[in-house]
């Protein structure tokens, strides 16, 4: 892959983000919601971008609309983070570029009884939100170390700081998250590396019509990109939106089973419509 970098004139914000993470960024799950959300506050950052998703139509079509608007190079790679192979690939066709930030949005997850979900599926969502994120993460991890500079966010979730029926292995893959995040903050900042953790609660981008449920209470996914990037470097945890946040404050004083109770309710709410064994499919992020 030949990446011809453009020569621009950078504003003091765009030159400060540059000096601070380098001229590339890397964007996983780029071509919907939270993942396009970021592409595009980084873009208008003045960085240039490496998106990767499933859909190549879209990552093509992204790539060219935030290139021809914001003077950037873009480069799509189109890869199926549940296969190792295809990480390896994103790997390697970075490598020769200035990267300095990754931001790993690529994830999904489940709804319903766990017992009566698809056992594929739920070890394919192990993988992307898990160990695509861990390889990625110690690859860039290890750059961003050697090069004195960089930073790294990772997407946990409302779900991630307890059990939550009828979510269980989603919410167990984003406290595997929240944790990483925790852990590496404290080992790669003295390399001069930020680490953020964002952990919003619903968003808006349709994988609630996908997964059959009802919130009536959802972020929009720039709201969450344009918190979470600005908390990068300041912060450990962020928690965009106020839903998040009151969450946060309301379940603080309960003992864990409480908090894992009071979550169900809210899926049980979430999901009451269903009809029984309904097997549901993806949703984003919560």
């Amino acid at each position: 892959m030949s990446v011809e970098v453009k020569r621009l004139s950078l504003t003091p914000q765009q030159e400060r983000w540059r000096v601070k993470y380098g001229s590339w960024a890397v964007v996983t799950g780029a071509s919907d919601g939270i993942g396009r959300a970021m592409a595009l506050c980084l873009a208008e950052a003045g960085l240039n971008l490496v998106l990767v998703a499933r859909r190549s139509f879209l990552l093509e079509q992204l790539a060219s609309e935030l290139s021809d608007r914001y003077g950037i190079d873009a480069v799509s790679i189109p890869a199926d983070l549940s296969d190792e192979t295809a990480v390896d690939s994103v790997l390697a066709e970075t490598s020769h570029l200035d990267i300095g930030l990754l931001v790993a949005c690529a994830g999904f997850g489940t709804a319903g009884q766990f017992i009566e979900l698809p056992l594929d599926r739920e070890l394919n969502m192990l993988n992307v939100n898990c160990r695509a994120v861990l390889a990625m993460s110690h690859h860039f991890g290890r750059r961003f170390a050697q090069q004195k500079r960089g930073g790294m966010v990772l997407m946990s979730s409302l779900v991630a700081f307890q059990g939550v029926p009828l979510s269980a292995n989603y919410a167990a893959t984003k406290a595997y998250i929240q944790s990483l995040a925790e852990g590496l903050q404290t080992e790669l900042s003295p390399f001069g590396v930020d680490i953020i953790a964002s952990a919003p609660g619903p968003i808006h981008s349709g994988f609630a019509t996908q997964a059959d449920m009802r919130m009536k209470l959802a972020l929009k996914p720039d709201q969450v990109a344009q918190t979470t990037l600005n908390a990068l470097g300041k912060r450990t945890t962020v928690r965009p939106g106020w839903l998040s946040m009151f969450l946060e404050l309301s379940l603080a004083l309960l003992p864990r089973w409480g908090r894992v109770r009071a979550m169900g309710q809210i899926m049980k709410g979430m999901t009451q419509h269903q009809k029984p064994n309904s097997n549901n499919p993806s949703i984003e992020s919560m």
